[in-house]
């Protein structure tokens, strides 16, 4: 059974093979849902807005949000600065790591429903179990940043995560922390395939806030693969990445 809501203001897809799916399908959106009434920075009274406007104490934020927040520092450390949740403006924005958390967590919570062949796609943030409803690996095309109606080319995971970033899809949403003032125009997508969701949602943000040097960051990081495309519609990948576009 498919079915596509609009949550976190995008078109979340979630897709569980089998019978009697529907308790689960309806608990994954519902705990989807919950984590953007937490989380977005777009409704005034989620957490995250609070916390914004000073009306809760650091030391009071839910165990969710430290997780995040925690998670956020992470990745600024590992991608040596070119991830960071706090904008120029001192305002705090997670969107560029949440989807990635939530969509693995609502994987686990299909999974510990009994489900094991489903796949969850968020913005072409994607985790995916089992096989499909064929009896088939999972395939996710990668769109043509400049004609979004167009695959050019597909993926198998093979139950690892996959994260798009670019300006077509998100770019508001991600700058270079070095330099804030400077416009995001060197690539225009990057996609990563990494050991889970989070993994890769979080390192395909930084790896596109690097601009071209992010194919090369993904290259020397151990367990992933990327495939970026510039502004001239040129791709270049990793040396991993073409593993996983064979079936």
């Amino acid at each position: 059974m498919k079915e596509a809501r609009l949550i976190m203001g995008m078109p979340i897809e979630i897709e569980i093979v089998g019978s009697g799916v529907q308790p689960a399908l309806e608990a994954a959106f519902a705990y989807l849902v919950a984590v953007d009434k937490r989380f977005s920075t777009y409704k005034k009274d989620s957490e995250i807005s609070r916390i914004n406007r000073g009306e809760i104490a650091p030391d009071a934020v839910s165990a969710e949000m430290c997780k995040v927040f925690a998670l956020a520092e992470k990745t600024k450390k590992e991608a040596n600065g070119y991830f960071d949740i706090k904008n120029p403006d001192g305002h705090i924005d997670p969107s560029g790591i949440v989807k990635g958390w939530a969509i693995l967590s609502t994987a686990a919570l299909i999974r510990k429903a009994g489900h094991e062949n489903f796949m969850v796609n968020a913005g072409g943030d994607i985790a995916t179990g089992g096989k499909n409803a064929e009896g088939k690996e999972w395939s996710i095309g990668i769109r043509n940043p400049f004609k979004t109606s167009e695959i050019i080319k597909v993926v198998f995971p093979r139950g690892k995560g996959v994260a798009t970033s670019g300006s077509y899809i998100r770019g508001a949403h991600i700058y270079n922390p070095h330099a804030p003032e400077e416009k995001l125009d060197d690539i225009v997508s990057i996609t990563i395939i990494g050991p889970d969701v989070l993994e890769a949602d979080r390192f395909a943000t930084a790896a596109f806030a690097m601009g071209k040097k992010g194919i090369e960051f993904i290259e020397n990081l151990p367990g992933f693969e990327g495939y970026a495309i510039d502004a001239h519609g040129v791709a270049t990948m990793t040396s991993g990445f073409g593993a996983y576009t064979v079936a």
